[in-house]
């Protein structure tokens, strides 16, 4: 059990999750620049890992095309590992998956995760013009998994189907969660596990007992490893840091309202975009998030790796200005003596 009073921030892997945000005013083009930027920046200050999300028909997100972003940050970075978090695995063949895998791990020797999740990433009309046969979803999820495993073994005269480049490649695999179903299975399966603390607040302490409790090991790990995702939005002041996730709180308002739309400028007060009922949904998705100075982040963070015990943290932060976002991911690595 991890005491309060010993828990050192220097000593905890930190990680980027970010979803190439697309500005308002701004294009896909531009959220890519933005997205290599930030990763060069955060290698220097010595993050782990640097992970893109699928999601489909987001008119704020860019990384759609999840593998060949990846390959667009690992190609522009040296050393940092680069990764999906995550690929949703029912959208695709587990074939082809492994050979787009395959092929960045091949580009990119030892630097490649692959971090799987069982939700579609978008909505039901998106799911089944990317899917075809909607047959296959999050309910064969374990099937599409040890499919996508098996493709990574080495040859056989077994194998009728191979993944080439793939086949052998020692690519770590995660499984990502916002509930228990995936840490359940990744405890099962003795695979580290990543949960989206970030819009699933209520389910991490829950799902981390769970992973726990049911890990067993296995050929990829001795003992559990929990990396927990949570938003940070860090400036000089409180009261800035409060303004700049103001983009994050509208980005979830419109989400709500089923009108996603690109990120938007801060604003200084909420109160006239949202209603109460909203503002308490919003609340329960993002309202866990850490927002403040870089002493009331530290604190926080403290506290919440007390709270959780996790073994790595990833860092989301949905912030319009870029030179912003950079400072906050600057102000973390700061607090975490890596800067």
């Amino acid at each position: 059990m991890i005491v309060l009073t010993t828990i050192n921030l220097h000593q905890i892997p930190i990680s980027v999750l970010d979803l190439s945000p697309i500005i308002l005013g701004g294009s896909a083009q531009e959220s890519f620049r933005n997205t290599l930027d930030l990763a060069q920046h955060v290698e220097k200050w010595k993050y782990n890992r640097f992970w893109l999300a699928e999601h489909h028909g987001m008119p704020g997100i860019a990384s759609s095309a999840t593998s060949i972003v990846i390959n667009h940050v690992a190609a522009g970075t040296s050393t940092i590992r680069v990764g999906s978090g995550g690929i949703m695995l029912p959208n695709h063949a587990p074939l082809v998956i492994a050979e787009q895998f395959g092929t960045l791990e091949s580009l990119h020797p030892g630097r490649i995760d692959l971090g799987l999740g069982r939700a579609p990433g978008t909505d039901h009309v998106t799911t089944r013009a990317l899917r075809r046969d909607t047959r296959s979803g999050a309910h064969d999820f374990p099937e599409q998994l040890a499919e996508l495993q098996s493709y990574f073994e080495s040859a056989s005269a077994m194998k009728k189907v191979r993944a080439i480049p793939g086949e052998g490649l020692h690519i770590p695999i995660w499984l990502l969660g916002s509930s228990g179903y995936s840490a359940q299975l990744a405890g099962e399966w003795g695979l580290p596990f990543s949960f989206a603390h970030h819009f699933s607040p209520e389910h991490t302490l829950p799902a981390l007992r769970l992973y726990r409790s049911h890990f067993k090991p296995s050929d990829v790990l001795d003992k559990p490893y929990a990396m927990v995702c949570l938003n940070v939005v860090a400036a000089e002041t409180d009261e800035e840091a409060k303004k700049l996730a103001t983009s994050m709180q509208i980005q979830f308002l419109k989400l709500i309202r089923n009108q996603p739309g690109p990120l938007e400028p801060p604003v200084d007060n909420m109160d006239h975009l949202w209603t109460s009922m909203e503002k308490n949904v919003v609340e329960e998705r993002i309202g866990s998030s850490i927002i403040g100075s870089k002493k009331t982040v530290q604190e926080k963070l403290i506290r919440f790796l007390h709270e959780t015990e996790a073994d790595e943290l990833m860092i989301n932060a949905q912030i319009y200005d870029h030179q912003k976002r950079l400072r906050s991911y600057e102000i973390v690595a700061e607090i975490a003596g890596m800067k």
